[in-house]
């Protein structure tokens, strides 16, 4: 296959599959990519009967490096750009990676990664432009609508140094004129923002392409909304609840819950989905188009924000003063459905659930999620525990959101360990492998492991810590740490339990 044709892969039936963002690859370079490592990761999935691994949003992050709050949500992450492909079409030389500073094996450390990363993805800029490919670019961003605003909206943020509302008043309205002036006067940085995507394009359709040819799907994942301070909101603000100067009106979150006793204040701000509707959701549905280009099944993130969203005033320093304030429904799914078809999606359907969100989930026929860290703390109506599971769902031991699920047993209290213990009809000795053997076992059509937890690591190991905004994300396996004969485990359970083929 050439890179970016894809290979139909049907939806599956009965399937297993790992999460793993591609950060927490190995690396030498200080952070994953989308290279030799995640070739090497397709492999190890294949060979362990698994046929789905499921990334967070490859999205470029904002400050706070979490993918779930970056730039634009069309654009991709600068920082999975692999390298060696550009020593090897003699974009880089082979010397600046053989510099390379002594980055943790087990740790991202974003600020220095960026610092080292960045001159040298600018130096093979500038050898690909004195190559006379610059037609590549211009190719590129024709075909890839949001990719004007994108590269103005980087380098006027990185001149400016802030966010988007303190800009001069014409470019924070997005006024065409002054962002025409904007596009003229950083020539030089809109390229380089060009050349980036371009790269991350090539470079993620290739990998996308092999996993396809090996049986595994990419399994990607979309937040609800865009960060705030993104290109999508500055170049779409009459989509957004926002003052007249741009500053959120109010902004969501979720109530305070089993992950914050306060709530979660995420900050971004809601949309006004009157507006979407009358422009027959066109925003939304280029949103989907553009994600569906890039994997091959999806994670619609906080899906009970389309019945109802927690809406908190934007001055208010918690989410515990906040409101339920109607969603738009099945309205933007029927409009994607009718442009782009039927959608391979999974929606999270988390947290505080009501009837009317299982109603409007059952409506629209998707997938659902169910978690067995959350199944054991009351009775046998707890609707994650496997035997109260539906076929048409996916189960996890735990997201990027829990502990890891070592960390999760030992941190039990001692009624909730029994109950664990009791229903499992095990010991605790290797409580990992119970629980990945009562997510493969249960009726859910897909079950979906954190690589944490193949690994059998502890709390250490942890992605997210919700309701936190440092020291997440930085998570990094080792190549070191995969055991052959967990893996031959892994497939053999797999088989057993019907979800992976002989």
């Amino acid at each position: 296959m050439n890179a970016g044709e894809s290979e139909e892969l049907p939806w599956p039936d009965r399937a297993a599959g790992v999460l793993l963002h591609p950060t927490s690859l190995p690396s030498r370079y200080g952070a994953g990519d989308l290279g030799h490592d995640a070739r090497r990761f397709v492999d190890l999935l294949a060979e362990a009967g698994q046929s789905v691994w499921q990334v967070l949003p490859l999205a470029p992050p904002g400050p706070g490096y979490s993918p779930y709050a970056a730039q634009s949500v069309f654009a991709g992450n600068p920082a999975l750009i692999a390298l060696e492909p550009l020593v090897e079409e003699g974009l880089l030389e082979r010397e600046a990676l053989d510099a390379s500073p002594p980055f943790p094996a087990d740790r991202i450390d974003f600020a220095a990664v960026a610092e080292w990363r960045e001159p040298l993805l600018r130096r093979a800029c500038l050898h690909f432009l004195a190559s006379g490919r610059a037609s590549e670019l211009d190719e590129f961003a024709e075909r890839t609508p949001w990719m004007a605003d994108y590269a103005v909206f980087v380098a006027l943020r990185r001149g400016y140094g802030t966010c988007w509302v303190d800009w001069p008043e014409s470019l924070a309205r997005h006024e065409p004129t002054a962002v025409r002036e904007g596009l003229a006067d950083h020539a030089g940085e809109v390229r380089y923002q060009q050349f980036v995507q371009w790269c991350f394009t090539r470079q993620w359709e290739n990998l996308r392409s092999y996993a396809n040819g090996r049986g595994v799907r990419i399994f990607g994942d979309i937040p609800i909304f865009p960060d705030h301070d993104s290109a999508d909101v500055w170049a779409n603000q009459r989509l957004f609840k926002l003052d007249a100067r741009g500053h959120p009106e109010v902004v969501a979150g979720v109530p305070p819950d089993a992950f914050s006793a306060s709530g979660q204040h995420w900050g971004n701000p809601l949309y006004r989905w009157d507006v979407l509707a009358a422009e027959g959701f066109g925003w939304w549905v280029e949103r989907l188009r553009a994600a569906l280009q890039q994997t091959d099944m999806l994670r619609l993130d906080h899906f009970r924000g389309f019945e109802a969203a927690w809406e908190i005033p934007a001055d208010q320093p918690t989410a515990e003063n906040g409101q339920w304030v109607p969603g738009a429904g099945r309205a933007p799914f029927d409009a994607t459905r009718r442009q782009l078809g039927e959608l391979p999606m999974v929606v999270e359907d988390l947290g505080i659930i009501t009837a009317n969100v299982r109603r409007l989930r059952d409506e629209l026929g998707y997938p659902g999620m169910a978690v067995l860290q959350f199944a054991f703390g009351d009775d046998a109506r707890n609707p994650y525990l496997p035997h109260n599971l539906v076929a048409n769902s996916v189960v996890y031991t735990g997201t990027h959101d829990n502990d890891t699920t070592l960390g999760w047993y030992r941190a039990l209290g001692d009624w909730e360990r029994e109950n664990v213990l009791r229903y499992i009809a095990r010991d605790g000795s290797d409580i990992v492998s119970d629980m990945i053997r009562a997510s493969y076992g249960s009726v859910a059509k897909l079950a979906i492991i954190p690589m944490q937890d193949i690994l059998g690591l502890g709390s250490d190991a942890r992605m997210n810590v919700p309701g936190t905004a440092l020291g997440n994300w930085n998570w990094r396996f080792r190549w070191d740490q995969v055991d052959q004969g967990r893996l031959r485990w892994l497939r053999e359970t797999a088989l057993t339990y019907g979800r992976a083929r002989e």
